[in-house]
């Protein structure tokens, strides 16, 4: 089994969604894997990773008018705020999303949906850069680990 890591940056311009499914495909082809997984992890608790609808950018604008009302700032119960008035909120909109995506590799490309992509959730209104780290496991072409000969 091949390991492959990818470690790349995102320049956030603030809250908001950004898409990061070409980099991660061109992480996915530089392994050489073709069948296997690969593994996004972005190492942060105020930002977050999803799959989301990648044909409309309404349905983004609606994802984050969703977390505003679910999470807003500067609720009076809020004891972590050394940050500001985003900061707690940051932290939560992290928790309620997720911190890595695993997805199937097939034939040498991530296997998402038609309108799927993976997109970095920034919940900070600052600017931030932010580490993601790509990950890909699997078979490379041409090789077989069954189990024979080793």
């Amino acid at each position: 089994m091949a390991v492959h890591h990818h470690v790349f940056t995102v320049a956030t311009r603030g809250q908001g969604t950004y898409e990061l499914t070409d980099e991660v495909g061109r992480a996915v082809r530089a392994s050489g894997v073709t069948d296997g997984m690969v593994t996004v992890f972005v190492r942060h608790t105020s930002c977050s990773l999803v799959i989301f609808e990648n044909a409309d950018p309404s349905a983004r604008t609606d994802l984050h008018a969703f977390f505003d009302r679910l999470v807003p700032e500067g609720a009076p119960y809020f004891v972590h705020t050394l940050e500001g008035p985003d900061d707690m909120p940051s932290h939560l909109r992290m928790v309620l999303t997720r911190t890595s995506e695993v997805i199937p590799v097939i034939g040498g490309r991530p296997a998402l949906g038609t309108w799927q992509g993976v997109f970095l959730f920034e919940h900070r209104r600052a600017p931030h850069r932010r580490e993601v780290v790509v990950t890909v496991m699997g078979e490379r072409a041409g090789r077989s680990e069954g189990g024979k000969g080793a």
